[in-house]
């Protein structure tokens, strides 16, 4: 199954950050949607309100660099919440629980603050072998200093191990 959600809007109010008892931050606030469209002729926007909570150290960057009208781009998972109100009466909702932000606004509108915050992810890097001038394989060119030129040279894998796309040029749209 697959629950992602990608929101941009604006704070409808600023940050609230509390800590669990196991010392996480977990940070609440709502951001705002519209959509403008046309219906029989008549410009309309329709607003959406959305609860956002933070968790972590995205928490505390939130209620660091966000407030209240500060536009954001939210990505995270839809949560569905369910409690029984003061008056007995169940009561549910959904809301977004935020993995990854991107701050919107203009530095001069945030004062100075980092543009993006989100989880660091790696990156694969790629691979390189060494070859002088013959062919064959050496170290790196400043572990070596026996004069002869190398070349960098980027791994690439055998044929057998590379998958073919068939392509019609008829498929091609341009």
């Amino acid at each position: 199954m697959f629950n992602k959600i990608i929101l941009v809007g604006n704070l409808t109010r600023d940050i609230e950050l509390k800590y669990s008892q196991a010392g996480v931050g977990i940070a609440k606030s709502a951001i705002a949607t519209s959509r403008k469209f046309t219906s029989n002729g008549e410009k309309k926007e329709e607003v959406c309100f959305v609860d956002i909570t933070f968790f972590g150290k995205i928490s505390e960057v939130a209620n660091q660099y966000l407030r209240k009208g500060s536009k954001i781009l939210v990505e995270g998972r839809l949560n569905f919440e369910q409690w029984v109100d003061q008056n007995g009466q169940k009561r549910s909702k959904h809301s977004v629980i935020v993995e990854t932000m991107q701050m919107l606004d203009s530095k001069g509108d945030n004062q100075q603050q980092p543009n993006q915050y989100q989880q660091p992810q790696r990156i694969p890097q790629p691979t390189y072998e060494y070859q002088n001038a013959q062919g064959q394989q050496v170290q790196p060119p400043q572990q070596q200093n026996n004069g002869q030129s190398n070349q960098l040279k980027q791994v690439i894998p055998p044929n057998n191990q590379v998958s073919e796309i068939d392509v019609n040029s008829d498929e091609i749209p341009f």
